[in-house]
This record gives structure tokens, C-alpha cells and sequence, in this order.
């Protein structure tokens, strides 16, 4: 009887439904937590509310770059457990390692929200962007490399370019680190060079999961 019971928590506990409504969770906490420091003061006259307005529009922008960085993970995170069925030890600890990176992402768009000139903010933003998605890839990269864990294979072609995208992510935030302070500025165009690389990977993963679930059907 015992072991019955040990072994019906051990399978709720490998079940991979219960850490992606955990992830779910935490993301959406993430995303709210970002608008929180958006706001003007009370009582302001026309001058006031101007200068007010002109003044939290970094952090409006600050919001915009993270809600994007963190809905394209949800949006990764969500693709790659669509395979997945069950989880060990090490995609568990990976999962909470990204989600804990996840959470955190507030402070560094705090910091660079308000003092985005600094090089300290902007390397600290870059490297906590860099540290959350190196973590994503390191899952991707586990689950596409144990088959046993999904209710079917993650084609090689999709996970490929899934580990493209996520790599490409990596490596331009994390060369910005360096370069913030040589130039702030100078970093943060350098995120710019995603726009073109994640339009043409993404249209590649389209094209690779439609085929993917044709050949399937």
C-alpha cells in the first residue's frame, strides 16, 4: 500500500503539466510586476503633467523591451513542452532555474528604466537577459536530447532552430555586457541586431513545424 501511494506521488510529480502551470504562473506574475513602476504623481498641472509624462516614458519603453523578451520565453517555453509528457530531476531544476530568472527580471528593467545612461544598469540588464535564455536553451537542448520524456519526439530540424533562436539571444546580449561600458548607447543599439535574425528564424521555425505536423498527420 505504501508503495502505491509513493508511486502515485512520483508520477504526479513527473508530471510535466504541473511545472508548465508553474511556469505559466510565474511568467504572468512577471509581466505584471513590470508595469508596476509606470505611474505619474497626483495634482498635476499641464506643465507638470508634460514633464511628468516625458519622464516615465524610459520605463514605458524599459516595459515594452522586457514584455517582449519575456513573452517570446513563455512562447518558446510553451513549443518545446507541447513534446513533453513527463520530467526528471534535471529538466525540474533547470525549469525553476529559469523561472527563477524569470522573476528577477524587474530589478534589471528598473535599472535600466532609470538609469539607462549608466553602464552598470545596462551590463546588469544584458547579462540577466543573456543568464534567463541561456537557461531556456540548456532546457530546449536536455529535452530534445531525451525522447523518453515526451509523448512524441521533438523533430531535429524544429529543435535545431529552436536552439538557433535561443542561442542568437545569448550571444547578442551577452557580447553587450562588454560593451556597455564602452558605450551604453552603443550596447543597447546593439540589441537591434535581433530584430532581423529572430524575423528570419522565426518564419524558418514556422515553415518547420507546419511540416513537422503534416508529416505527422
Amino acid at each position: 500500500m505504501v508503495k502505491g501511494h509513493q508511486r502515485v506521488r512520483d508520477d504526479d510529480e513527473e508530471n510535466a503539466g504541473r511545472l508548465l502551470a508553474l511556469s505559466d504562473g510565474v511568467f504572468a506574475i512577471a509581466m505584471t510586476l513590470l508595469a508596476l513602476d509606470i505611474k505619474l504623481p497626483d495634482g498635476l498641472g499641464p506643465a507638470g503633467f508634460s514633464q511628468a509624462l516625458r519622464d516615465v516614458m524610459p520605463k514605458v519603453w524599459a516595459y515594452v523591451l522586457s514584455l517582449l523578451v519575456i513573452a517570446a520565453c513563455w512562447r518558446g517555453h510553451y513549443q518545446i513542452f507541447q513534446y513533453v509528457r513527463r520530467v526528471d530531476g534535471t529538466v525540474i531544476r533547470l525549469g525553476l532555474l529559469s523561472l527563477g530568472l524569470v522573476a528577477l527580471m524587474p530589478f534589471p528593467t528598473t535599472l535600466l528604466a532609470e538609469y539607462g545612461d549608466q553602464p552598470q544598469s545596462v551590463a546588469v540588464y544584458s547579462g540577466a537577459v543573456a543568464a534567463m535564455v541561456a537557461t531556456q536553451l540548456a532546457l530546449t537542448i536536455v529535452l530534445w536530447k531525451r525522447p523518453w520524456l515526451g509523448s512524441a519526439a521533438l523533430p531535429d530540424p524544429v529543435a535545431r532552430n529552436d536552439v538557433a533562436d535561443l542561442a542568437s539571444t545569448v550571444v547578442v546580449f551577452a557580447a553587450a555586457v562588454p560593451l556597455a561600458f564602452i558605450s551604453p548607447t552603443g550596447a543597447k543599439l546593439w540589441w537591434v541586431v535581433l530584430i532581423p535574425v529572430k524575423s528570419m528564424v522565426g518564419r524558418r521555425g514556422k515553415r518547420l513545424r507546419a511540416a513537422a505536423q503534416r508529416f505527422d498527420a
